[in-house]
């Protein structure tokens, strides 16, 4: 899929930020990096990745917990893609373009701001 929409990635100019792409330790950055890098160069000057930090067994035990840990970067994409699941438009991916696939996920997201925006205080 980047492959398709590569012509985004070049588009977007070099001065403004960064796009942070929030992943958690079952990715790896460096082969990320690497492959986008073997598709399109200058990638890594318009992106950026963030790995979600995480506790080890010893940091847990230090602290007195145990079992499942709220990490807030992390819980950040979970909770969004959660949000997203609800939408049945996006049961499968019917756009062919990133920008259909973009506006379609715009729209999904459009029903929990709504809802934010109409509940009383």
């Amino acid at each position: 899929m980047f492959e398709q929409n590569i012509d985004y990635f070049k588009s977007k100019p070099v001065n403004i930020p960064k796009i942070t792409v929030m992943v958690d330790h079952g990715y790896n950055p460096e082969y990320l990096t690497t492959e986008l890098e073997r598709i399109y160069p200058q990638i890594m000057t318009k992106i950026r990745f963030k790995v979600a930090p995480k506790m080890s067994k010893q940091e847990k035990r230090d602290q007195g917990i145990s079992g499942f840990v709220v990490i807030p970067m992390r819980w950040i994409v979970e909770r969004s893609n959660a949000w997203v699941e609800r939408c049945k438009s996006l049961v499968k991916n019917f756009d062919r373009t990133l920008v259909n696939a973009n506006a379609r996920l715009k729209l999904c997201f459009i029903r929990p701001m709504l809802k934010r925006i109409a509940k009383p205080s």
